[in-house]
């Protein structure tokens, strides 16, 4: 899936004392997208085995967002390599499509956890993101 989008309620406690959503919560917004994204792939965590972690993220700021909205996540693979994706975000209000309030960036890297190296993609994943 090269393309992905979610719906995310904001909550009350994402705010700050300046009364908008700080600065961290956009990148539990990212978040919560790429788990979801990675659960339908079907790419869960099992211990001992392998999965994908996140090796870098980024968020460049364009509007502040307030308390209450419901946030659409717009996902993107943009590169596809061996043993890392890369992937665009762009979070927006549902009531304002279109309308970009932060933009961002981050790389997965499928780890193998019991050689502590990263690993090739697991071919059926591959598949589903390109």
């Amino acid at each position: 899936m090269k393309h992905f989008r979610c719906e995310i309620p904001l909550r009350w406690a994402d705010m700050d004392a300046m009364q908008h959503v700080n600065n961290v919560s956009y990148f539990r917004l990212f978040e919560e997208a790429r788990v979801l994204w990675m659960a339908r792939l079907g790419a869960t965590t099992l211990p001992g085995r392998s999965a994908g972690i996140l090796a870098r993220i980024s968020c460049d700021f364009q509007r502040p967002l307030t308390y209450p909205a419901t946030v659409v996540v717009d996902q993107r693979v943009q590169r596809l390599g061996r043993s890392s994706v890369e992937l665009s975000m762009i979070i927006e209000r549902a009531d304002e499509p279109g309308v970009a309030y932060a933009s961002g960036q981050s790389v997965i890297v499928w780890f193998d956890y019991e050689a502590g190296v990263s690993a090739p993609w697991p071919e059926a994943l591959r598949v589903q993101m390109a």
